[in-house]
């Protein structure tokens, strides 16, 4: 079995002013992003970054806000089309008072349109074309002419596929995909750099965690309270119980190997 050790530095740039891990997703969503912003002209400016839960979509999303001023909403399940309005404009500055969803609109499209080059970051975007609403944020993005990058699960492509004047403006389709060994590294160096964790161990938790960034954050979390309990030892993934893993489901019992 490899017992080599690796260092999780990650690859050059991975730690940045954000405190955020550049992650693999993390730059494919930020070339998402920087296509849509070069885009030639009449060129459409929809972007749509889908996958699985927990692969660090949102994650990837506040990186980018972080880099480019983005102004980004998370959709809420109770959202309606006023709220959303609302919140937008608050995300911009701008206070919407009282005002018919129309009025509260054209605020939005004026708003965005001062600066035409900063993406508009639309997260959990499956609620707005689920309850109907998606057809406003076509209607901003073609007024405003800015960028915007809708992110949902992974069906979210199929159902703007029945929304044909929304599905035929979008430039770019990006999955997210699951972590590799690189990715866990780099997260064990924001959550755990004291601890040097060999490459099998790494590879085991992004087995344990289907490659879900969130997940893989929970055991490494997990490991760095138990090496903290229990004594410095070696890292291996043989120092640890098949069931010690945190994988969605309730564990059995959470105990390293003696």
């Amino acid at each position: 079995m490899e017992t080599r050790s690796v260092t999780p530095a990650g690859p050059p740039g991975t730690q940045s002013a954000t405190g955020l891990a550049a992650l693999k997703n993390v730059a494919r969503f930020m070339t998402l992003v920087e296509t849509l912003k070069s885009r030639g002209p009449y060129l459409p400016g929809l972007g749509v970054f889908n996958g699985p839960s927990g692969f660090g979509k949102t994650y990837a999303a506040i990186y980018a806000m972080n880099i480019t001023r983005a102004p980004r909403l998370e959709v809420g399940d109770s959202w309606t089309k006023k709220k959303f309005l609302e919140n937008l404009l608050r995300e911009v500055g701008v206070e919407p008072g009282r005002a018919s969803i129309a009025d509260l609109t054209e605020m939005a499209i004026e708003a965005l349109a001062d600066d035409f080059d900063r993406p508009l970051i639309i997260d959990e975007a499956d609620k707005l074309v689920d309850k109907g609403m998606i057809e406003l944020v076509r209607e901003i993005y073609e007024h405003a002419q800015i960028p915007v990058v809708l992110i949902g699960e992974e069906l979210l492509p199929q159902k703007l596929a029945k929304y044909e004047r929304v599905h035929n403006r979008v430039l770019c389709w990006v999955q997210a995909e699951p972590c590799d060994l690189e990715d866990a590294a780099a997260l064990a160096e924001l959550f755990c750099p004291e601890l040097s964790l060999s490459e099998d161990l790494l590879q085991l938790v992004i087995d344990k965690s289907g490659g879900r960034a969130r997940r893989i954050a929970i055991n490494l979390d997990q490991i760095a309270r138990d090496v903290a309990l229990s004594g410095n030892g070696p890292l291996l993934a043989s120092s640890f119980n098949e069931d010690f893993f945190f994988t969605g489901e309730p564990p059995k019992r959470v105990r390293r190997a003696s």
